[in-house]
């Protein structure tokens, strides 16, 4: 390996030799240090979080955490009923997933459209296709409904979902 040498004026003689190190074997403590709010260590809970949670790993996501609170987020409000009555067992095995208490509260939100930190949304079955059935009488009110009044133009535009299918 290349070797740095520094020297003292014009005796030329060096007064220490270091060895370059490799940066993959310096930049994780250099990480470390930056480091002060525990990302790196929130990171890993978010990544590993079905392996910890488990079975109850798809009843509540990970959205974030707001200072000593983590927010967890759930499908619908059932699930976020049921998931409050865990929450101890939550803070529990995320605080010793952590080594350390980092957490110590647990807030549950619905998750309404919202991408969880882990990146994952596993739907439990898909959505059925929505079939519409036409009404029989359906145009019939035309000539009575003015075509710019809002009820009119309303009323068009539920006629042409059924002319699209």
């Amino acid at each position: 390996m290349p070797r740095y040498r520094r020297t003292n004026g014009a005796s030329g003689r060096s007064t220490r030799t270091r060895r370059t190190k490799r940066l993959g074997s310096v930049l994780p403590g250099y990480l470390d240090k930056l480091d002060t709010t525990g990302g790196k260590s929130l990171v890993r809970l978010w990544r590993g979080w079905d392996d910890l949670m488990g079975e109850m790993a798809h009843m509540a996501r990970p959205l974030g955490h707001r200072g000593s609170k983590i927010i967890l987020a759930a499908g619908d409000p059932i699930v976020m009923q049921e998931a409050q009555y865990l929450a101890p067992l939550l803070l529990e095995t995320i605080n010793n997933f952590l080594g350390e208490e980092v957490f110590d509260k647990v807030v549950f939100e619905l998750l309404n459209g919202r991408i969880p930190l882990d990146g994952a949304i596993r739907p439990e079955a898909a959505e059925p296709p929505r079939k519409l059935k036409k009404p029989k009488k359906l145009g019939e009110l035309n000539e009575e409904l003015d075509p710019d009044s809002p009820v009119g133009r309303c009323y068009r535009a539920y006629q042409r979902m059924f002319d699209d299918t």
